[in-house]
């Protein structure tokens, strides 16, 4: 039997307003628990709740740079249900009038091909608590805390329509939703913080099936490699399910990481379990057309049209302007680097092989790269001169990025200028060539095709006598000439 995989992604992003939803209390993490919890946010009575327009700005440029729909008319609904990091009983929330209506969104994958995934809507809620689960003591007990600091932190819900069928896909979806909200700058998107937080709702079907399967959702997975993870081994889950006779349950799961399992929080509610019903604190949120139109104007340029715009400026491949605008700090970098030596070509190789690899090795964003922009320029206009090799300049990059200098300093430090002196490579390939004789009679007799290739090795003799100083495309021609002249 041939499975097909139904994924939907339910993606939580945490507005980056200085405070939250509905009070003036503080939004910034890392503060001690409990310390930014003011009386609206505990739903104490006498107290009223007043919309965040920062909050509403930010969901309004969301669902611009996502081409949707916007709710010109919005309202607030109270989603009941008990929780101990919930503290008023209830979320508010949107759900009949949400502030973001359909929409649509291109993702591009790694085999080059794209895929339009719909956007069913975005809403505004309040985030809830945060429970806390401390160490076991002897005793063999634990304790569990509550830090309230979260509740009521403003966040968007994107919610997709069924479109995703690979984990890949959803990952590419998830990626493309993080560089939109950070480009927009209404969330720095940071999953290891919690702003960003996916719900992945996981079915399977016979391929060729319209009808959709039972589908789990796999609840708060917080990295873009958890949700591949997480999605494959539930999908396989379900599938070993079926194929044995068995039948999916509704449910929510959660994804062990250390095991890569998923397994069994609770079933899974539908809406009539949450008891909406208006939240009558809060009156509807009525747009005006100017107002929504003066945001459309304030958009930044956004991934698709900045990847375009280096396609055309800079004349990179497709594939390295989408690599290079996934992040608009990546893309930033770029610039700086591509205006600053005038090789774009050379920027973004060095960018998505030894930046890239630097990066990842150390858990590095683009924004703590121990190497600036400006040095990465000045690195390759040192290639560009034939100041350095490119061979020898992996080793500069190396040591500018253990904090010795720029490039300059590092070349001079560490005596590495390249040797594009005639007469010392001359000698050098004298002094080889003298000494290969079994290598120079084996060329001489070699079928002309062949002896590009075996110029190989005394290419690879001179480079390690002038440990890797020479200029190689000197030595490559001087080298030619003096062995062609023995045949």
């Amino acid at each position: 039997m041939e499975w097909e995989i139904v994924i939907g992604l339910e993606v939580h992003v945490q507005l980056s307003t200085k405070s939250k939803l509905f009070s003036g209390a503080s939004t910034q993490f890392g503060a001690a628990p409990n310390t930014q919890a003011c009386a609206i946010d505990l739903a104490m009575p006498g107290t009223l709740p007043v919309p965040n327009a920062e909050a509403f700005r930010s969901a309004v440029m969301f669902g611009l740079a996502m081409n949707a729909e916007i709710g010109k008319r919005s309202v607030f609904e109270r989603k009941n249900y008990f929780y101990p990091d919930l503290p008023k009983g209830y979320q508010t929330t949107q759900l009949a009038e949400p502030i973001v209506g359909p929409g649509e969104i291109e993702i591009h994958l790694e085999d080059g091909s794209s895929k339009t995934v719909r956007l069913h809507h975005a809403h505004l809620e309040e985030d809830a608590g945060k429970s806390l689960h401390e160490a076991v003591f002897e005793s063999g007990h634990g304790m569990s805390g509550i830090d309230l600091n979260r509740a009521g932190t403003p966040l968007i819900e994107i919610v997709s329509e069924p479109d995703m069928r690979s984990a890949a896909e959803a990952v590419a979806y998830l990626k493309k939703i993080h560089s939109i909200v950070t480009y927009l700058g209404i969330s720095d998107g940071d999953m290891s913080q919690g702003s960003m937080r996916c719900d992945a709702n996981v079915s399977v079907r016979l391929k060729g099936e319209e009808k959709l399967g039972t589908r789990t959702e796999l609840k708060n997975i917080n990295s873009f490699r958890f949700v591949e993870r997480a999605i494959k081994v539930e999908a396989e889950r379900q599938i070993d399910i079926l194929e044995d006779g068995g039948s999916i349950v509704q449910e929510t799961r959660l994804y062990d990481a250390d095991k890569n399992e998923t397994r069994s929080m609770r079933s899974k509610e539908v809406a009539n379990d949450y008891r909406y019903f208006p939240c009558p604190d809060l009156l509807p949120v009525v747009l005006s057309d100017d107002y929504v139109e003066q945001l459309r104007n304030e958009l930044p340029e956004l991934p698709d049209a900045k990847a375009a715009r280096l396609r055309d400026e800079y004349k990179l491949s497709a594939y390295d302007a989408d690599l290079l605008t996934q992040e608009r700090a990546t893309a930033d970098y770029f610039e700086t680097v591509a205006k600053a030596c005038g090789e774009a070509k050379l920027a973004a190789n060095w960018m998505t092989g030894e930046l890239a690899a630097l990066l990842n090795r150390e858990e590095l964003s683009i924004g703590q790269s121990p190497v600036s922009a400006e040095q990465l320029a000045g690195l390759i206009l040192r290639i560009k001169d034939n100041t350095i090799s490119s061979k020898i300049a992996k080793q500069v990059f190396e040591a500018m990025a253990n904090g010795e200098g720029d490039a300059d300093t590092v070349i001079e430090k560490r005596g590495l200028k390249q040797v594009s002196d005639t007469g010392a490579i001359e000698q050098m390939v004298d002094d080889v060539i003298a000494a290969s004789a079994a290598q120079v009679d084996n060329y001489r007799n070699a079928d002309e095709a062949k002896r590009p290739k075996m110029m190989g090795y005394f290419v690879g003799q001179i480079m390690k006598a002038s440990k890797g100083q020479a200029n190689p495309q000197m030595i490559n021609k001087i080298l030619k000439e003096k062995l062609d002249a023995l045949l």
